[in-house]
This record gives C-alpha cells, sequence and structure tokens, in this order.
C-alpha cells in the first residue's frame, strides 16, 4: 500500500446509486488532502478501474444492486499486488455485514450517516493502514469480544441469513454442501447461544440483535 504524502489521496467511489457519489465526490472536493480520481457502479467496475487506475483508498459500498457486491469486490481487491485500502462505507451495521466485510479484508467499516470530518479522518486511517470503524459498528465488535461464548461463528451467521430467507434444511445442505445432519447440528447450536428453541424465534432474535438483517 502506497504511504500519504504530501499529495492528496487518491480515492475511488464505489456505490450504485449516482447521487450518493455525487454527494461523496462533493464532501470530498473541499479537502485539499483527498481527491477522487474515479467512480465505479459496483465491484466489478471497481475492479475494472483498478486495472489502469492508481487509488490508496477505494471507499466500498456493500448492496449494489445486480451487480459484484462489496464483499466479493473487497476479497478481490485485498488479493492484489500492492492493494489499495478498502473502507466499506454502507448503511447496514449488522453483525453479518461488519464480519463478512471484516474478513474479506476490509481495513475500515464505516455508516454512511457518519460526520464529513469522521469520515474523513476514516479515509486518512484507512490510507495509513490502520483499522478505521465507525462508533456504532465499533460497539458491536466490542460486543462480540465481551462475550465470545454466545458469539455465533461465520457459518452459523451464514445459516441464520439463509434461514431468514426460508431455506429449508435440505436446501441448507445443498447451498453448503453439508450433510442435513450437520444444518441440524449447526441449528442446535445456534438455538442454544441464542436461548431459543425454533427457527422462528432463532430468526426474530437475530434480527432484533442486529446479527441479521430482515429479508426485503
Amino acid at each position: 500500500m502506497n504511504e500519504p504524502g504530501n499529495e492528496p489521496l487518491r480515492l475511488l467511489l464505489v456505490d450504485d446509486h449516482p447521487v450518493v457519489r455525487r454527494g461523496l465526490r462533493a464532501m470530498f472536493d473541499e479537502r485539499s488532502d483527498m481527491l477522487v480520481v474515479a467512480e465505479a457502479e459496483d465491484g466489478r467496475a471497481a475492479l475494472d478501474v483498478l486495472t489502469g487506475t492508481s487509488v490508496e483508498v477505494v471507499l466500498m459500498d456493500l448492496r449494489m444492486g445486480g451487480g459484484m457486491d462489496g464483499v466479493t469486490a473487497t476479497g478481490r481487491i485485498t488479493a492484489l499486488p500492492d492493494p489499495p485500502a478498502v473502507l466499506v462505507l454502507t448503511v447496514y451495521d449488522t453483525d453479518a455485514d461488519i464480519l463478512a466485510a471484516v474478513e474479506a479484508g476490509a481495513t475500515g467499516y464505516m455508516l454512511k450517516d457518519s460526520p464529513p470530518e469522521q469520515l474523513a479522518q476514516a479515509v486518512r486511517s484507512a490510507a495509513r493502514g490502520e483499522t478505521a470503524l465507525g462508533p456504532n459498528v465499533a460497539a458491536r465488535l466490542v460486543e462480540r469480544l465481551r462475550g465470545p461464548e454466545e458469539a455465533l461463528s461465520p457459518r452459523e451467521v451464514e445459516i441464520l441469513r439463509m434461514l431468514g430467507q426460508g431455506l429449508s434444511n435440505r436446501a441448507l445442505s445443498r447451498e453448503l454442501f453439508i450433510s442435513e445432519a450437520t444444518v441440524k447440528t449447526h441449528l442446535v447450536h445456534i438455538f442454544d447461544k441464542l436461548g431459543v428453541d425454533n427457527r422462528t424465534a432463532a430468526i426474530t432474535t437475530a434480527i432484533q440483535r442486529g446479527i441479521i438483517r430482515p429479508t426485503p
């Protein structure tokens, strides 16, 4: 990763909403130490941009219509030689989204309603290779660390998300390439950690705790 120097930090904005990109560009244009050099409407377009454009920080949305999602793009970007930092900028603050982004290699995770100066500071931190987390995001991660015995594993969160989409045990086993017996074992652990005794209660509790998002 390039070290920030006297030149403005070069930024790539990745979001499927043109209005959001325009707003971010306007905000960064007011700062002499930051420069938006490119925009992309999804993860695939971002990867295309990076083949010919040098940037230091990518501001990455998570959900982008039918295009490549932010988590997938983050994983591919961070696997590049000398990759830029990826700072997730989204409206979602569930455990599932945060963990997926961090596991994909995101340097930071901020919410779109963050104050401009807070977001600018996060960009600077990301450019230095430092972790940058919004207050709500940091609080969620601290909460998980304080109760690791009750924390759901990434696989369990994934299964919960699929439960919320209405998948049966058989469908889960096919999607995850595991046996139905293994699915049932995961469900037992999930129910125990959430303090529930059925699928519906597990989904409701997970949504209430912000572990997964409600299904549209």
